[in-house]
């Protein structure tokens, strides 16, 4: 039984508010990781295209036993696959690889500004979720002017935006924009690529509640009302990542985690980012 809050999205659905990141691990390794993170009390796993480990996670789904309406499961249209009838194709590849009939949640990987393509792939992407293959769709690393774009072009809403966020880069403004739409924020590398496990603030923190590093970072995002994808696959870390609820962070907690914000990202600028 997983005892982690559901967030209402803007389409009526329900996300778990921690998710299980599966980004750099590979398809051979990402079944156990995956079924661990099942064992712990994950229902909700986030992967994509591009991670290459999709069919992993699908076989998964397969070998938990768990009723796939109990799941909650996110994947995303690479770049070298944007574009109305591409980003189809791409949707179609991911289900065949997942072994699903529909996915919880579709996102936009990137915009990639400068290829232009982020509004068509947008386009399919409703059109998808018009069949209801895709539950829900959403995007990913979009600032403010991608969202009012594709939002006043089609007059359909992202449920979600899931982007760089820890505290080094809380992103607060782009967490007001996605509070004005009413898009949750979801916050992927939220150890800041493990780079914070060490930082003398958070530790300080970690030992005043008797609890890690990172379970402070992740209970931050927490109590920030994100949706957070804690990454591992270090079964005792998996486990340490989702038990978070067992303590609060208070007023003082919260302060000294916003004195670090610096700026500094660990993935690159969604504004200049154009790779395939």
């Amino acid at each position: 039984m997983s005892t982690v809050p559901l967030l209402p999205m803007n389409d009526g659905r329900y996300i778990p508010q921690i998710g299980f990141g599966v980004w750099q691990v590979p398809d051979d390794i990402v079944t156990e990781a995956t079924l661990t993170a099942f064992d712990a009390g994950y229902r909700h796993v986030d992967t994509a295209a591009v991670y290459g480990n999709e069919r992993g996670v699908g076989e998964a789904i397969a070998r938990s036993g768990l009723d796939r309406d109990d799941l909650f499961i996110t994947t995303k249209v690479w770049n070298d696959r944007q574009g109305y009838e591409q980003t189809m194709r791409a949707f179609e590849t991911s289900l065949g690889l997942l072994g699903i009939d529909e996915v919880d949640l579709y996102l936009v990987h990137w915009p990639t500004p400068a290829r232009d393509l982020y509004l068509d792939t947008w386009k399919a992407l409703i059109d998808i979720h018009a069949t209801g293959r895709a539950r829900s769709i959403g995007v990913s690393n979009f600032h403010e002017a991608h969202l009012v774009r594709i939002i006043d072009e089609t007059g359909v809403i992202p449920v979600l935006n899931q982007i760089e966020l820890h505290p080094w880069l809380p992103q607060t403004h782009l967490r007001e924009v996605d509070a004005k739409f009413g898009i949750l924020t979801e916050g992927w590398s939220p150890l800041g690529s493990g780079q914070l496990i060490d930082d003398p603030v958070i530790g300080s923190i970690a030992s005043k509640h008797g609890c890690t590093a990172a379970q402070v970072m992740v209970r931050w995002q927490i109590q920030l009302g994100n949706v957070v994808l804690p990454k591992s696959v270090t079964p005792e870390r998996i486990r340490q990542n989702i038990d978070v609820f067992g303590f609060s962070l208070d007023a003082e907690d919260m302060a000294q985690i916003a004195g670090l914000e610096s700026g500094k990202r660990t993935g690159p600028n969604p504004d200049e980012f154009n790779e395939l």
